[in-house]
């Protein structure tokens, strides 16, 4: 009997165990899609995070610009001469047949150079060049002969020689191989008969 008695306080443990950890397992699962439901709301909430990044409001594109004044003449001649390479070399390598995002996110791109530029004061000058002369984003052949053209705008302000457009693609080196560089050359040529139709010469 004495062993009987063992058995079943051994079973009843055993369930109450048992019965314990179902209990606590279905806890468990009952939790799991609470848990995936807010994984899935973070999922949602960077997804509109980068959803309202493509939304800028136009005080952000169109603000003044944000830096002081640069004192400093030999950082802002090589500050200059720095994003000028930038700035032709992504014209050089923008889509010839750009979609719209990709025309979007040049011209995106040109104002918020023109409010970020670490020079204020070269900033300024700059916007007031992208007023006068809005960024053309409708090709490279287009968005090269405008950079070039606002360049040179530049240039003369600061009695600096002028860029024969036809040759800015020998200057600026794209990148793209010897072998485009005949077909760069004609690119040149057809942004500067672009520039023109364009009344920007």
């Amino acid at each position: 009997m004495a062993r009987h008695l063992t058995i079943l306080i051994t079973v009843v443990v055993a369930g109450f165990l048992l019965l314990s950890l179902t209990t606590s397992s279905l806890g468990s699962i009952r939790s799991a899609p609470k848990l995936m439901h807010e994984t899935d709301v973070q999922r949602d909430t960077a997804s509109q995070a980068k959803d309202d990044f493509g939304a800028l409001s136009g005080s952000i594109l169109e603000g003044g610009s944000i830096a002081p004044k640069l004192e400093n003449a030999t950082a802002k001649a090589e500050l200059g001469r720095a994003s000028w390479k930038l700035f032709h070399t992504m014209m050089a390598r923008f889509p010839e047949k750009p979609s719209e995002d990709d025309s979007l996110a040049l011209q995106t791109y040109i104002k918020l150079f023109a409010r970020l530029y670490p020079c204020g004061d070269c900033a300024s000058h700059f916007q007031k060049l992208l007023k006068k002369y809005p960024p053309q984003i409708g090709s490279r052949n287009a968005a090269a002969g405008w950079a070039c053209h606002v360049h040179n705008q530049v240039n003369e302000r600061l009695k600096k020689p002028m860029f024969d457009c036809n040759n800015i693609g020998d200057f600026y080196d794209c990148g793209c191989g010897d072998d485009k560089k005949a077909a760069g050359a004609a690119a040149v040529a057809d942004a500067k008969a672009d520039a023109k139709e364009l009344n920007l010469e």
